[in-house]
């Protein structure tokens, strides 16, 4: 097994051949992999998380290697996806490793090295004897790349013995889906269903998302004839994105209070987004929000994050003292700021190209608990993730979000904030990472191996 403490490393090369030996065979009746394919650090997305969380409690509870498969870091630069500094980036446990297969050929096949890299190393381990589970998170392409490589496997002649399961994500439908059906481009979106019902489990992030899948399969049946609806109706289950509840919960107060006094900060002085710095999320409505607010006469505003939106609203929070960019905020560091803000907003809005269809970042504020409540809308999949513990505010209305500020700055008592903390966090705890690892992958493991 490739061991890699540095989960920005590159994979290393492959030796040998698929085939085990006699003492290879002996011990794979003893072992069981978990693959996860999957946007893995560095890039800012709450499922290169929720991949962590899985991994780490699958080596805990009977699995005995996990490998996550993911993108070359210069791949994901090129990208212009948000990413973490690398050095901020934590290991992970013993028996966990990140390979990135480097590009297969040369530039004469300028989309497909990558995924051919991808697709080959899944082949390898498909084909050499360990019992393994393939989670790919994302349709496109990480779906469609273990579906291939496990039909290549197949057609090797090698035993293979893996099972696939395939996890949907809202922006696998609101952008990809839509877009093809927007647009009559049917062929791309039949593909997609067929590569996703090929899995042996469909699961989506939550209702909401399950719900647009099955609309979508509708659009594309009556253009085309097809039968995805009433397969997704019938397959398609959900599972929450996974969260450490252990580690949010346990946030010590004086390291929370030395990170802010870094950052200038103090505890419940501050309102704070932390996020993608997109569109979607409604950064302009908060700091318009905030701007027309009788808080801000007590308490600054914190972006955190990065994303394609970060420079015009810089631009647009321009020589206002009290509004703070921070774009290097890391893992460590995020549940300590979450800790300490007076509020935590995350006003997301509809969009053609995303709709927010859980809100992990939600999730996590509210495992965390702190100083203050959690202020969001009603769209997409949000009221799965807050339930009624949040303050709620309508996507696109600036002075429905300026309420909300003055209500949980100037309007709440201490008492009535503790409740709410509390109520946030215990709502919260289903979403921890052993619940949603048990609900998806327990019962691929023996229960002679099974920690207790």
């Amino acid at each position: 097994m490739i061991q890699n403490a540095d989960p920005t490393a590159p994979h290393a090369a492959f030796s040998g051949t698929p085939m085990l030996n006699q003492r290879a065979a002996s011990r794979a009746d003893e072992r069981r992999r978990l693959v996860i394919v999957v946007r893995a650090d560095p890039v800012i997305c709450g499922h290169s998380g929720e991949a962590r969380h899985l991994a780490e409690t699958a080596i805990r509870n009977g699995f005995t290697e996990v490998k996550i498969l993911t993108w070359p870091v210069e791949t994901l630069k090129a990208a212009g996806l948000p990413l973490k500094p690398l050095d901020t980036i934590a290991p992970y446990s013993p028996g966990i490793s990140v390979e990135r297969p480097p590009a297969v050929g040369d530039y004469k096949v300028p989309d497909g090295r990558l995924t051919l890299a991808l697709k080959g190393r899944l082949v390898e381990l498909f084909t050499d004897g360990v019992p393994t589970v393939c989670l790919s998170l994302y349709l496109v392409p990480h779906t469609q790349v273990v579906t291939e490589a496990r039909q290549a496997a197949r057609a090797t002649g090698l035993p293979v013995n893996v099972t696939t399961i395939a996890e949907a994500v809202g922006s696998d439908i609101t952008n990809v889906v839509r877009s093809c059906v927007e647009e009559a481009r049917f062929g791309p979106a039949m593909y997609l269903f067929s590569t996703y019902l090929a899995s042996d489990r469909c699961v989506a992030v939550s209702a909401y998302t399950r719900d647009l899948i099955v609309q979508a399969a509708q659009e594309v049946d009556a253009a085309c004839g097809t039968t995805f609806a009433r397969q997704c109706r019938e397959r398609v289950t959900i599972s929450y994105p996974a969260m450490d509840a252990t580690a949010l919960s346990e946030v010590d107060p004086a390291a929370a209070d030395a990170a802010l006094q870094q950052r200038g900060l103090t505890r419940g002085g501050y309102a704070l987004f932390l996020s993608r710095v997109t569109p979607a999320k409604g950064v302009d409505d908060l700091i318009r929000a905030y701007r027309a607010s009788q808080a801000k006469h007590k308490i600054k505003l914190v972006i955190a994050g990065t994303g394609p939106a970060l420079p015009d609203y810089q631009k647009l929070a321009a020589g206002d003292p009290d509004i703070l960019f921070f774009d290097d905020v890391d893992d460590d560091e995020k549940p300590l700021l979450m800790h300490g803000c007076a509020a935590y907003a995350l006003p997301s809005k509809p969009r053609p190209e995303f709709v927010e269809t859980f809100g992990i970042a939600l999730a996590e504020k509210m495992l965390v608990g702190g100083e203050g409540p959690v202020i969001t809308t009603a769209t997409g999949g949000i009221p799965e993730a807050v339930g009624d513990t949040h303050l709620p505010i309508t996507a696109g209305d600036i002075p429905s979000i300026t309420a909300a500020l003055d209500h949980a700055v100037l309007g709440m008592t201490t008492d009535e904030k503790q409740a709410n903390v509390a109520a946030a966090r215990a709502y919260a705890m289903r979403f921890d990472r052993t619940n949603v690892f048990h609900n998806l992958l327990s019962a691929f493991v023996p229960a002679s191996q099974a920690a207790v």
